[in-house]
């Protein structure tokens, strides 16, 4: 399956860093009666993600809660110790969740993944953003190439809003 506007997320599993240690949210957890707007890259730290994609999202972070945005998140094929090393070097003002799909069970089941090992990177997510009501999928930009932020950044998804 390959997501698309108007179909709801499916069931799945993510690991978000708390005080307490690393928890399991689910999709109904982080989309179920909010509006939120998902952006999703190939690799936290990795060149694109770190010095475009992410800078994109957080520049425009105060605009896109101002058109009603309950949560920013951002979720990647890493493991939750990696994403919470990451949201602490680029979220400096705490204004997005960190998702960790660690073994790609949510960007398999929207069919968003792709097949990095040449790079050694392994099973990766596709780049892109949504923004998703009560877990139903109503914008989505995918990126031709995983290199470009293009029409997946923080810009594309506040000027649809």
């Amino acid at each position: 399956m390959t997501i698309k506007v108007g179909d709801k997320l499916p069931e799945a599993k993510f690991r978000v860093m708390t005080g307490e240690g690393p928890q399991v949210k689910t999709t109904d957890d982080i989309f179920k009666g909010k509006k939120v707007a998902l952006f999703a890259v190939p690799g936290a730290y990795t060149g694109t993600c770190h010095k475009m994609h992410m800078p994109s999202i957080f520049l425009n972070a105060y605009a896109i809660k101002g058109k009603g945005i309950d949560t920013i998140a951002v979720v990647s094929v890493n493991d939750v110790f990696v994403m919470n090393a990451w949201k602490r070097d680029t979220d400096q003002r705490d204004e997005a969740t960190f998702l960790a799909d660690g073994n790609g069970d949510f960007t398999k089941a929207i069919g968003m993944d792709f097949d990095g090992s040449g790079n050694g990177l392994g099973t990766r997510s596709k780049r892109y953003s949504m923004l998703v009501e009560d877990g139903v999928v109503k914008k989505f930009n995918l990126e031709a190439n995983p290199g470009k932020v293009e029409v997946s950044g923080g810009d594309t998804l506040l000027g649809q809003l």
